[in-house]
């Protein structure tokens, strides 16, 4: 009888030790993101005051030119706690590209068996021209930086610009005649006209769909990841605000107004 009373007596010991050891383990993973985070920040720092990292992307032959626009390191710069989501946004750029690359490619198709869709195949060219560079700058850009410096205006950007995204896929994959898009509407209604050039579309209806669906999830994920950091929307009017003070370009303008409105008669 005093054995079993034991045996129940040390079950909440047990529990109290387990839970004193995962509290431990997770304070000491998070002592390793931020030892891991200051590390970072004192390789960046060590190239000097003034200096810059060699841009490094797009990863240009040396004979080329023109040289590579921006630095990128997902293992350098990003934490590792967000590496595999800064990854995983990498290739679905890749994704977006090589899928306006094949619309280019279907509408071309569409155009040789009916040459009055010139104007459907013409937008084809110029949607991948503008969306393939655009969509890097203006929402991979912005969420890798929110990643890399956990910046709550870059956070915002990226929102605001891929959920403006999210609505393009839609409309690619819906396929509105004439608009340059090889979504449903359109691959069905070659279909009739031309079984082979229908399923060359069909297929790329397929990777429009597969793309809405990704960028929704995605837009999510990042959205869930987002509330669990600091980041708030004051902190990106401060960001803001700091960031529009340094530029060099603001200070001298507003130095100029506040001259002219000293110097100006009375």
């Amino acid at each position: 009888m005093s054995s079993l009373l034991a045996v129940f007596v040390s079950k909440p010991a047990v529990n109290a030790t387990t839970a004193e050891l995962l509290r431990k383990q997770e304070e000491l993973e998070r002592k390793a993101q931020e030892l891991e985070r200051r590390e970072r920040e004192l390789q960046s720092h060590s190239l000097g005051p003034g200096a810059t990292r060699q841009n490094n992307w797009p990863p240009l032959p040396s004979f080329c030119p023109v040289g590579p626009c921006f630095y990128q390191d997902i293992n350098l710069e990003i934490s590792q706690r967000f590496q595999r989501t800064v990854t995983i946004m990498y290739y679905f750029w890749m994704f977006c590209a090589f899928t306006f690359l094949f619309n280019l490619i279907s509408s071309l198709a569409m155009f040789c068996v009916d040459t009055g869709t010139g104007s459907g195949f013409g937008l084809s060219i110029l949607w991948a021209l503008l969306f393939t560079p655009c969509s890097f700058v203006c929402w991979y850009r912005p969420v890798y930086k929110a990643f890399r410096s956990d910046s709550s205006f870059n956070f915002f950007i990226f929102f605001f610009i891929f959920f403006a995204q999210d609505c393009v896929f839609v409309i690619m994959t819906i396929g509105i005649p004439g608009s340059g898009f090889s979504g449903w509407i359109v691959s069905l209604a070659v279909l009739a006209k031309s079984p082979a050039v229908g399923v060359i579309m069909i297929m790329n209806a397929i990777l429009f769909t597969a793309q809405t669906a990704m960028g929704v999830f995605l837009l999510k994920k990042i959205h869930s990841m987002y509330r669990q950091t600091d980041a708030s929307f004051q902190k990106a009017q401060a960001e803001f605000a700091t960031e529009v003070m340094s530029n060099q370009a603001v200070r001298q303008a507003a130095a100029n107004a506040a001259q002219g409105a000293f110097t100006a008669p009375r």
